[in-house]
């Protein structure tokens, strides 16, 4: 404990960082014969995984309804607990007591393992995330690839609620989900190439690293902007957030393709949406807004030096918390899309602009063309 204190501030307060996730410490440990060692940083993994999604589920379904009240020119909860503390508590115990239906000529299997599917594939994405230098459960080389591939199980889970419950609104919904989160995802991959051409790396913890003269957002000159609002604005799509909330669209299709479900099942579902909303926004903050990285600008020594004496972490909450704003702003916005007007945007809007975008960058790329170019 005595120089793990030291060794966390020097990461905070340093240029120097040196990243290590809680893998390698668990491999070194492996490595000196120290069993009990990597048993506990898995142990701590697992453990950090399951209080992240429980804080992410109460805190942003708490921070929804107030922003939402804030729009709306109310004040949201105000009875439970200090200022609504304890509503999303109450509404979680609620969800426990409920009754667990499942229709008669419903699939039960699949029923059963729709919710499983739709909240695992986030809970994975949240521990290979970098969080900080020393705050990275598991880093691999082709982190983006994985993260791409695995969040098309999501759509799984959405397709298989819908199915199973032998309801002709859940199929129509889980229908569309299907859709169009695979036309959306598309886009959000144009854009994330354009990150990895001038990172030059799939590894989330080095396009991370390759930030340090300054974040993808500005370096790669307007070619940036257009990747960030594309991958923005898709996956935003992906998550089925308004206004691209048609597969739950509770004016046209009750409550889409979890009608059928009730009690904790649901609530697999709606914590979800939220455990997605957050890894949207911050795979969007590592990608484009330097993760964990202070506000670097080149050469810049001095204004460099102030900037890293506030510590990743906050700087990783602090991008993070805007997007999921940002997110909670839209959806309190912007009416929801029909769906002609969705899909017409996604082919003959967004993903011409993608594939066009992919080009510019990859020709500014090649010219290093952008501002502090990888050496």
């Amino acid at each position: 404990m005595q120089t793990l204190i030291p060794t966390l501030l020097s990461a905070c307060v340093s240029a120097g960082w040196t990243v290590q996730t809680n893998a390698d410490r668990a491999t070194a440990a492996l490595a000196a014969s120290n069993t009990w060692g990597a048993a506990w940083s898995i142990l701590v993994s697992l453990l950090v995984v399951a209080l992240l999604v429980t804080l992410l589920g109460l805190g942003l379904i708490y921070l929804e309804r107030k922003i939402a009240a804030l729009f709306q020119s109310r004040l949201g909860p105000m009875r439970v607990g200090p200022y609504g503390l304890l509503q999303t508590v109450m509404d979680t115990i609620k969800l426990l007591l409920k009754e667990d239906i499942v229709p008669d000529k419903a699939d039960k299997v699949l029923h059963l393992l729709a919710p499983a599917i739709a909240l695992t594939t986030p809970v994975v994405v949240l521990g290979l995330l970098p969080y900080g230098p020393l705050a990275q459960l598991a880093d691999v080389n082709i982190g983006i690839l994985f993260i791409s591939a695995i969040s098309g199980f999501g759509v799984l889970g959405v397709l298989l609620g819908g199915w199973s419950s032998n309801n002709k609104w859940s199929l129509i919904g889980a229908m569309r989900a299907g859709a169009q989160i695979i036309s959306y995802e598309l886009s959000a991959t144009l854009a994330l190439l354009v990150v990895v051409m001038f990172a030059g790396t799939l590894s989330l913890s080095g396009i991370v690293e390759s930030q340090a003269e300054g974040w993808w957002v500005w370096r790669a000159p307007l070619v940036g902007l257009v990747a960030f609002l594309i991958h923005l604005i898709a996956s935003t799509a992906e998550i089925n957030r308004l206004p691209f909330d048609i597969p739950e669209g509770e004016s046209e299709l009750a409550a889409g393709f979890h009608t059928e479900y009730s009690g904790m099942r649901f609530s697999f579902f709606f914590l979800a949406e939220f455990v997605n909303m957050f890894t949207v926004a911050a795979l969007t903050t590592t990608l484009f807004l330097g993760g964990w990285m202070p506000f670097h600008v080149g050469e810049w020594a001095r204004f460099n030096e102030v900037m890293d004496h506030i510590p990743p972490l906050v700087w990783f909450s602090f991008k993070t918390g805007f997007i999921v704003f940002v997110i909670m702003w839209v959806r309190w916005t912007f009416p929801r899309l029909r769906v002609d007007q969705l899909m017409h945007f996604e082919w003959k809007f967004l993903l011409p602009v993608g594939f066009a975008n992919l080009v510019a960058a990859s020709v500014v790329a090649l010219g290093n063309w952008y501002f502090y170019p990888v050496a």
